[in-house]
């Protein structure tokens, strides 16, 4: 029965709407902007989270990701090297450091800073003295150099692909090949910082690691963004291993100048025993269990609650717009229902019930705000279309966006409650019109 009644309203409601185009399309004007400007706020805050999110990730890791900061001594490198050689559910990443260009010269960005403040900070400040807990020691000047063509970079060597791991973005050319044998020639992957350095100072191909035995002649086979603002290389560890052996462990003051080795671990998720295993293995190596670290990326939970105030206030100015369009509904509604007076008394006196007359004048309220937010959607996912064609390649974290289903789903609901909101009230003055009116009449 109440399927049937709710039928009626529904075919009844559709034929008043049919009947009434101005004023239904005024309805539907007003509501519009407030639907519109909650499906903008939804999709904002749903595309504006993955954004940050994907930039986070590029530098820091994918969510759910186990990551070990272990320090790069007492055979460290070796250790972590030959536990996870073979593995695709762990990535180890070894930085040290290295010079392309000109051999025997200071480096244009001399310490591997990003090259917009490279010649800045070269002044004397005098001798440095570096304390731990094994006391106090005077940190040797290096010896002066003349300036010349070359860069200074980050170099890390990777035992696998970390991809999987961080997402990095190809700019050009491909990503280094793991599935091949080792080249004499290393092949090489610079970040968008290191290849910024290349283009815009013309150094010999010539790259000095530290620690290696001798200068090698790498092979440039692509370039990636990888959110690091420093210049960086990325490699194959066994491709650095013909030209360096063995790792050589970091000095007390290159730690303190924060040089030497550094080694950084990623881990699928559900990776504890490998977990337990390498710190075994590095505790029995002499390494204190303090100085390793594990642990599991949650980057969205703590962005969440930064952008979770920002979605409130603008879903409360978004509310207050649908609830002008609110206004104009039930001011419709209302003159609509004053119009029909003689109908529904004429409708009551055949016998239709009170419930379904108040159905009636809902399912048109009902059925515009369905229709207006169907619009609102496709205006949105067509306005982000747009806007990702135009200005799409100025922010590359907005790559492979699509038009987010929450914000349909909150559009869905914005117009189901617009509707009902502004339908409530005629369809209770339309019960309520007594039968007697259509005698008057």
């Amino acid at each position: 029965m109440f399927s049937g009644k709710f039928r009626s309203a529904v075919v009844i409601g559709g034929q008043g709407i049919r009947a009434r185009k101005l004023r239904t399309f005024l309805s539907m004007v007003s509501l519009f902007l407030g639907v519109l400007a909650i499906v903008t706020v939804q999709a904002g805050s749903e595309i504006a989270e993955r954004a940050m999110l994907t930039d986070v990730e590029l530098q820091f890791g994918k969510d759910g990701t186990l990551t070990g900061y272990i320090p790069g001594e007492k055979g460290a490198t070796g250790i972590v090297e030959s536990t996870l050689r073979g593995r695709d559910d762990a990535v180890a990443m070894i930085s040290s450091r290295a010079v392309i260009g000109e051999p025997g010269v200071r480096p244009i960005n001399d310490g591997g800073m990003p090259f917009k403040y490279a010649g800045q900070g070269r002044g004397d400040y005098g001798p440095r003295v570096f304390c731990d807990e094994n006391g106090c020691e005077e940190v040797k000047a290096e010896e002066k150099k003349p300036d010349g063509q070359a860069i200074d970079v980050s170099l890390v060597a990777l035992t696998g692909d970390i991809r999987p791991f961080k997402p990095f973005r190809p700019v050009s050319g491909s990503w280094l090949d793991f599935t091949s044998a080792p080249s004499l020639a290393p092949r090489i992957v610079l970040n968008e910082e290191a290849a910024f350095g290349l283009n815009t100072y013309k150094v010999p191909g010539e790259m000095m690691i530290t620690g290696a035995s001798h200068h090698v002649t790498p092979q440039i086979v692509g370039v990636v963004a990888d959110g690091d603002s420093s210049p960086r290389v990325y490699m194959r560890l066994d491709e650095l291993r013909t030209w360096m052996p063995t790792t050589v462990e970091p000095t007390r003051a290159q730690r303190f100048q924060g040089g030497g080795t550094s080694l950084e671990v990623f881990l699928k998720p559900g990776s504890d025993e490998l977990v337990r295993l390498l710190q075994a293995k590095l505790v029995g190596a002499g390494i204190s269990q303090d100085q390793l670290h594990f642990n599991t990326i949650d980057h969205k939970e703590r962005m969440e609650s930064q952008l979770k105030i920002m979605r409130l206030i603008f879903l409360g100015m978004a509310f207050l717009v649908l609830l002008i369009g609110v206004a104009g509904i039930l001011n419709v509604g209302l003159a609509t229902v004053g119009e029909r007076v003689e109908e529904f008394a004429l409708r009551r006196a055949v016998g239709m019930s009170r419930m379904l007359l108040a159905g009636i004048v809902l399912a048109e309220t009902l059925l515009t705000g369905l229709l207006t937010a169907a619009i609102a959607i496709g205006a949105g996912a067509a306005g982000l279309q747009v806007g990702l064609m135009l200005f799409g390649s100025r922010f590359p974290s907005l790559e492979g966006t699509t038009f987010p289903w929450e914000a349909g789903v909150a559009g869905v609901i914005a117009g189901l409650v617009a509707g009902v909101l502004g339908g409530l009230i005629p369809a209770v003055r339309a019960a309520r019109i007594p039968i007697a009116t259509v005698m008057r009449a």
